[in-house]
Formats: C-alpha cells, structure tokens, sequence
C-alpha cells in the first residue's frame, strides 16, 4: 500500500514539475516589424518585443519561445492554440475584445500618415481628398480609414508594412497610414529618407485606435494573464523596460 502511495505522490509530483516548466509560446507576425522585431544574420527573432518578451519570461520564471505567421493568422492561430500569446503590436481595441483577452498595455504611439515630400501635408479628410491611402492588411487603421477617409480616398491594403513603403516610393500610393514607430523608422532609412516625409499624427479615435498595444490571450487562460500582468508591472517597476527601450529609442514607449 505504501508503495502505491508513494508511486501516486511521484507521478503528482512529475506531473507538477512538467506544467510548471511547460514553454509559453508567443506568437509574432512572420515578416520583419523593425524595431520590435526583426531577424538577424543568423535567423533568430530579434527587436524591442522580443527583447522585452525575455524579461517579461524571466520575471514569470518561465521558459518562453517565438512561432511566427502571417499578421492575420495570429488571432486564428491563438484560438487553435499554436501558441499561447500574440506579442506582436496588437492594438486592445473593444472589436478584438470581444474574440480575445488582452494584458494591460506593454507599449502606447500614435498613428500617423507619412508621404512623397512633394505630397500635401495634414491629415485631415480635407488632405487626404482624392489620394490614395496605402494600409496594412486587417489593422486598426484599416478600420480608422472606413470611419474617417473612406468618403474621400481610396485605400489600397498590403500583406506587410514593407509592400506599402516600396509602392509609396514608386509613387503608386500617396500616402502609408500606420503605427508612428514603424514609419518614423521607415523614414530615417537610406530608402525612406530620400522620398518621403512625415505628414503628421491623425486626430485619436480611442474606440478605434484602441487603448495601447497589449499581448492577445485566450479568455480562459486567467492564470496566465494574470501572470503576464504582474511581470509587465514588475519589469517596468525595476528599471528594465527602460533599459531596454534606451537601445531603440529617444522617448518612453509606453505613452501616457
């Protein structure tokens, strides 16, 4: 009988250990998204995101890795349970809230509309009046320009950032609306400097922009969020965040 006992305390205790070392597995957008994230000579993921996705994993004490695919398989992905988080500059919107739960916020920028140097600037519906407005693909601009251009401009979706930037340059959109970051690096590149220009924040629009960007989970896993939660507040807490964003910018991400 004992021997029994201690056999089923063993396999309690196994079991134990396994799920607490189980990997958590973020999931980010398969193509380049500099500075968040980015791969490097040898394949590896590496950015702002990722770097503060290792602090987040060893303030949790959890082993973590990345699965990465297309932007709009992330949410997919996260409910077939390819992964465990989105951690890729998703925006917490009240639209993806009814699909998904998100953290408190991890980082905050405006969006902006950036475009030729010979363009108009503004970005008023007044501005934009009969151009063409090159967004990325199921994005909470996408649904900013059904609410505020769509009447005046046409739009024109891409895959990838990328894609809108190299016809932007070609002159065959006259504008790229996105998160500010991303187009503000786009704009200090040997590539984006040379054609194109910064035209200025759009007016916010909270019940479209969102609350901020945050890591996209599974209603039901609470135990995780919660964790998530604690270790974002905690790596802010100790002066990590900063550390960290140092290396990639001249200002605090995480916004007001």
């Amino acid at each position: 009988m004992k021997t029994a006992i201690y056999l089923v305390v063993g396999a309690a205790l196994l079991t134990s250990a396994v799920a607490a070392s189980a990997e958590v597995r973020f999931g980010i957008m398969n193509e380049a998204y500099p500075p968040f994230f980015t791969k490097d000579a040898a394949g590896k993921w590496v950015g702002w995101e990722i770097e503060l996705m290792d602090a987040v994993c060893a303030e949790m004490k959890e082993t973590c890795s990345v699965v990465d695919m297309s932007w709009d398989g992330l949410i997919p992905g996260l409910q077939s349970k390819k992964f465990d988080v989105i951690w890729s500059s998703m925006s917490i919107t009240d639209e993806r809230k009814k699909t998904i739960a998100f953290t408190d916020k991890y980082y905050n920028t405006p969006s902006k509309l950036i475009g030729a140097k010979d363009g108009k600037s503004g970005t008023t519906a007044d501005d934009v009046a009969g151009k063409t407005i090159g967004i990325q693909v199921s994005t909470i601009q996408t649904e900013y320009y059904k609410k505020h251009y769509s009447a005046v401009a046409s739009e024109k979706t891409y895959a990838t950032l990328d894609e809108a930037f190299q016809d932007l340059a070609v002159g065959r959109v006259d504008y790229v609306f996105g998160d500010s970051i991303p187009l503000m690096t786009f704009l200090g590149s040997d590539f984006g400097k040379d054609c194109c220009q910064d035209k200025g924040n759009v007016k916010d629009d909270p019940a479209v922009l969102g609350q901020g960007i945050g890591g996209g989970l599974r209603k039901e896993d609470t135990e995780l969020l919660a964790k998530l939660n604690a270790a974002i507040t905690a790596v802010r807490a100790s002066g990590k965040y900063a550390e960290i964003s140092k290396k990639y910018f001249d200002f605090d991400p995480f916004g007001e």
